[in-house]
């Protein structure tokens, strides 16, 4: 029995550890779009402000941004870009050197599934700011983003410069391209979707219930072309040292985020919890109370995580964000944000910043 066909069914997340204001990410990727909108004009300076991040650090292999840092990165090029497929054109423009040690250790990988099974273990890492899992269904390989309507307005732009740029990744170590069957996008088509089957080479199918990416996972045992046993150890013990110092989470606490990002809204209780990761309830507490945590205090977490995302970057109500959240009203919902936070939801809608473009409550995907 092959590995693939081990994998079956089985899910891989790349979580968010430390939270969205944790400095857990990588400058990968950036160059390529800095590069993109050079060509119209715009500076990487401009690009970069009042996101915290400054030009100098680039200089320096071992810097760590925040997810919220990339975001505002990632902003500020969506609305200062003068053509709408940005980020398509930037994430084309990825080369294996753009990711650094962990490109060349997934290029030095012996089969695409390897090179894909790195990439996802180091992933969180690498830039994605959506949750990501990774699974096997019969012959299809689905990469799936979770809760995607937290992004708001910006969505688009994160689901073209990631997918572009992760394809054009792989397709550079294969140095064929990327086997993708179908892409599923859970916005409605834009003026330019016709770029999206010319990068991907497979059909999208917008306005989707479900953002997934699927591929043909008989490739997975393809061989790559760059394979290099001495140079793949190298270049993940390398990732392995750089990162040692970011992972705050257990691997049982990651799973849990997952879990738990997989459908906000529908959390479950600690016993299909503890079912579903093959333990007794009593010996969840106890691995999680070790960790110095509680299956209550990752709920919280995510919770947080997820009403800041809706409060910051779309216009979902009060209300709305509440059920998306498990609560059974608004009221509950104000209670528990006061309490995580000491200010009520609102104070932190008050003080976000105010821009063009935001997405109306109605353009939102429901479920």
């Amino acid at each position: 029995m092959t590995s693939t066909s081990r994998a079956v069914n089985s899910d891989v997340f790349v979580g968010h550890a430390g939270g969205p204001h944790a400095p857990t990410m990588m400058l990968f990727g950036l160059d390529a779009l800095f590069a993109e909108l050079a060509d119209e004009g715009i500076s990487a300076r401009e690009v970069l402000s009042g996101t915290g991040v400054r030009i100098k650090q680039f200089d320096d292999p071992r810097t760590l941004i925040s997810r919220h840092q990339r975001l505002a990165i990632y902003r500020n090029a969506y609305h200062l870009a003068k053509r709408p497929d940005i980020g398509l054109l930037a994430g084309a423009r990825q080369r294996v050197s753009d990711f650094g040690v962990y490109g060349y250790a997934i290029a030095s990988s012996p089969t695409l599934g390897a090179a894909l099974d790195l990439c996802m273990k180091h992933l969180r890492h690498a830039g994605p700011v959506l949750q990501i899992s990774s699974r096997i269904d019969g012959d299809t390989g689905i990469l799936r983003s979770h809760d995607p309507w937290s992004m708001g307005d910006l969505l688009p732009f994160v689901a073209e410069f990631w997918r572009a740029s992760i394809n054009s990744l792989l397709s550079r170590v294969l140095e064929a391209p990327f086997p993708s069957i179908r892409m599923l996008l859970p916005y409605p088509a834009p003026a330019h979707w016709r770029a999206y089957t010319r990068t991907f080479g497979c059909p999208v199918e917008f306005g989707a219930e479900v953002m997934e990416w699927h591929y043909d996972a008989s490739a997975r045992e393809r061989k790559l072309p760059n394979a290099n046993p001495m140079t793949a150890l190298v270049c993940g013990d390398f990732c392995e040292q750089v990162l040692a110092g970011v992972e705050s989470d257990s691997e049982l606490v990651s799973a849990i985020h997952g879990f738990l990002l997989r459908q906000p809204g529908r959390f479950e209780n600690v016993d299909v919890l503890a079912e579903r990761f093959g333990m007794s309830v009593r010996t969840l507490h106890r691995r999680l109370a070790a960790e110095g945590t509680s299956y209550q205090a990752i709920l919280d977490e995510v919770r947080l995580g997820l009403a800041r995302q809706y409060l910051d970057q779309t216009s979902l109500t009060i209300e709305q964000i509440a059920e998306r959240l498990g609560f059974s009203d608004a009221s509950n919902f104000r209670k528990a944000f006061k309490k995580w936070t000491g200010a009520a939801p609102g104070a932190q809608r008050a003080a976000r910043p105010v821009t063009a473009g935001q997405t109306p409550v109605g353009r939102l995907p429901t479920r």
